[in-house]
């Protein structure tokens, strides 16, 4: 596919800045600011700018803001690839699915306001509505790295013929969103039931009366290592057997960057999961997801 000029930068940035997003709604999240604007969407407390702002309003209204504007580019980049690419290209296909999922960003949040999921609601209401807004994000990164690998001519994606190959990494790609999702409840419980000490931490997942965010909160690790299994055994056999310098690359930003998630999830448990280190967590799950979807592309091309 041949690059035209300035896109590809473009949807990478778009890339990167949803990432960002991503990461300060997570902030709003693990400083319980979800209800800084009251019971309303998108106004902030029934006013367009509010006035005399607390700190938990800042944070959210800036959330929604910086939101907002993620939308407006992803919605730019689906015009600008309707406007370069023919009609059936891919791009215009990733582009295009990648807007949906923004869109979908947006409504997922507003139902967290407007149904008061958040802050310190405990239901299981939030707890599935977390891991839904956890997989759209997933999606929505993953549509908007597709973009930005096929506008820098990156070779198309091809499944027949390849074996159990797809279905491998399908494997994998699904273990990483359960993954994710084991991860947002954990996350969720670290939040709404911040253990004091460690033996606290583990006498709250292992209490039959504990709350299932905590009693969940067991599994993710064990998930981590099943699913780490796989994802090693991808980015140590991919450059064998598609040798290539992306695949190479790829390969090796995943590797390093897993081993570092899973170095990062200790840390988290053992600094009680500070709000910057779970930023931290989730800044290398979203480079892992990235580099294994470029691995993913590059294996299949």
């Amino acid at each position: 596919m041949t690059p035209i000029k300035g896109f590809a930068r473009f949807a990478w940035t778009v890339l990167a800045s949803t990432v960002l997003v991503i990461l300060w709604g997570a902030y709003v999240r693990a400083t319980g600011s979800g209800a800084g604007c009251g019971r309303h969407w998108p106004l902030c407390n029934g006013e367009v700018v509010p006035q005399a702002p607390t700190t938990k309003m800042l944070i959210e209204y800036s959330h929604r803001a910086t939101a907002g504007l993620s939308v407006i580019l992803v919605v730019a980049l689906c015009v600008w690839a309707f406007r370069v690419y023919p009609k059936g290209h891919v791009i215009r296909k990733t582009a295009f699915v990648a807007m949906l999922f923004a869109f979908g960003e947006a409504l997922i949040g507003a139902m967290l306001v407007l149904y008061e999921l958040v802050a310190d609601d405990t239901s299981m209401k939030r707890g599935v509505s977390g891991s839904l807004h956890l997989v759209n994000t997933f999606f929505l990164i993953g549509a908007l790295t597709f973009t930005a690998y096929f506008a820098s001519g990156g070779e198309p994606i091809r499944l027949r013929k390849q074996g159990v190959v797809p279905w491998m990494i399908g494997a994998i790609l699904f273990g990483m969103l359960v993954l994710g999702t084991s991860g947002a409840v954990t996350a969720l419980g670290d939040t709404l039931f911040p253990p004091k000490s460690i033996a606290e931490g583990f006498a709250q997942d292992l209490s039959p009366t504990a709350h299932l965010f905590l009693r969940l909160r067991v599994l993710h690790p064990v998930i981590a290592a099943s699913v780490g299994a796989g994802v090693l055994a991808l980015a140590t056999g991919a450059p064998i057997a598609r040798p290539g310098n992306l695949t190479r690359i790829a390969a090796r930003i995943v590797l390093v960057a897993y081993l570092a998630q899973f170095g990062l999830g200790f840390l988290n448990v053992a600094l009680l999961a500070p709000v910057w280190m779970q930023m931290a967590h989730l800044l290398v799950a979203d480079i892992v997801w990235i580099a294994l979807l470029v691995l993913s592309a590059s294996v299949l091309r």
